[in-house]
């Protein structure tokens, strides 16, 4: 049996400009969309070589200071439309106190903070008495038992809290 590959070839025949057929283009040729219109594209666009590209630390002050000049707008403008008395509308001052995009700061949640199991990481709503570990449920808490006091110290300061085992 001969090797694979090793039977006739097929010759690639080219024509040259006197021959009668004209050659077929090829399968990409055929589907390539570099001749057709661009009708999204600006003709007269030219590139602005001056034009440079600005780093994070440039984008962030200037959107800091952008910032900094709609909330001095604001307050020439609530300056301007304060009543008689001087009291200021309730919700003008909200307004200010809501976080930005930029800024980090932020109110404190009034949501409870969430407790989870130190052992598991599902949501924990018991606490063990003895070691002052988290647990999620039954199966967990005899574990929890079965723990020596230097693995509930480490699972305590895990979770950051002063491991203080009785």
């Amino acid at each position: 049996m001969p090797p694979k590959g090793s039977g006739k070839r097929k010759v690639n025949t080219i024509y040259s400009d006197d021959s009668p057929t004209p050659p077929v283009p090829s399968l990409a040729e055929q589907l390539s969309y570099l001749h057709n219109p661009r009708p999204f594209k600006n003709p007269n666009y030219t590139k602005n070589s001056n034009r440079r590209t600005k780093n994070l630390k440039a984008v962030l002050t200037q959107e800091r200071e952008r910032e900094k000049n709609e909330r001095e707008k604001k307050r020439q403008e609530k300056d301007a439309s304060m009543d008689v008395d001087g009291q200021q509308a309730q919700e003008d001052l909200l307004v200010e106190d809501l976080p930005t995009y930029a800024s980090i700061e932020a109110p404190p949640s009034v949501l409870p903070q969430r407790r989870y199991c130190d052992i598991t990481g599902l949501e924990g709503p018991y606490t063990d008495p003895a070691t002052g570990l988290r647990y999620h449920d039954k199966s967990i808490y005899e574990l929890i038992k079965g723990l020596s006091a230097t693995a509930a110290k480490e699972y305590l300061s895990a979770r950051g809290v002063n491991p203080i085992v009785k």
